[in-house]
């Protein structure tokens, strides 16, 4: 099973979002991102949100439509996209997509960017993309990265005080076993130079994002 989430973030970063429940495919909507979703003719299975940001009009449309709506005050703990995500990884996916957590605040980016660290969310296979890059968290192994259109660059952060033994393979700039730490921007803007190209290393937690400029 496939879960994807929209948050409520603007709506100018988000790329083509394609709806295929017969292959499993499910939606999940946050706050204004509900919303969005009924615009563009998908119905989410379930909602989280405080929906402060929706008219009193999308709301009656957001209550009418989907069946499931989890509603909070807007004082609480967790952020609406984490209460959200907390329910997609209890479900079991395979993977989940999150759309709409990048642009505007960056105090929600930075956030958004943590959720992927959360430990229930090992084995699951979690994204941010929007119109120009895909993020995704990858602990130590072997790893394999397909030519894909969409994205010219991929480029390697920390997110971890040290990443040990990176080794790149099949990129323009390749590397052995390199240790590479925070605060360094040695893997930032790289490039695949055939159809897959693999990265390994042994120890520490990093930040792939495969990205293109804008047009």
């Amino acid at each position: 099973m496939k879960i994807s989430i929209l948050a409520g973030g603007p709506t100018q970063y988000l790329p083509p979002l394609i709806n295929d429940p017969v292959a499993g495919h499910k939606w999940i909507g946050v706050d204004r991102g509900v919303f969005t979703l009924l615009e563009r003719g998908i119905e989410p299975i379930v909602a989280f949100g405080d929906f402060d940001s929706v008219s009193s009009g999308e709301w009656d449309t957001i209550s009418s439509r989907v069946e499931e709506v989890n509603r909070y005050r807007p004082e609480k703990d967790e952020t609406d996209l984490e209460l959200a995500l907390n329910w997609a990884a209890e479900q079991g996916p395979e993977e989940i997509t999150i759309y709409g957590a990048t642009g505007g605040r960056l105090d929600h980016f930075m956030g958004n960017v943590q959720l992927l660290l959360k430990g229930d969310l090992r084995g699951i296979t979690v994204r941010l993309v929007d119109s120009l890059n895909e993020l995704y968290i990858t602990r130590p192994g072997k790893h394999v990265v397909e030519t894909d259109p969409r994205y010219t660059y991929i480029s390697f952060i920390p997110i971890s005080p040290a990443v040990k033994g990176l080794t790149l393979s099949g990129f323009k700039y390749p590397l052995t076993n390199r240790n590479i730490f925070w605060g360094s921007t040695l893997c930032i803007s790289n490039e695949l130079i055939q159809s897959h190209g693999t990265f390994s290393f042994s120890d520490g937690i990093i930040m792939v994002i495969r990205s293109n400029d804008a047009s």
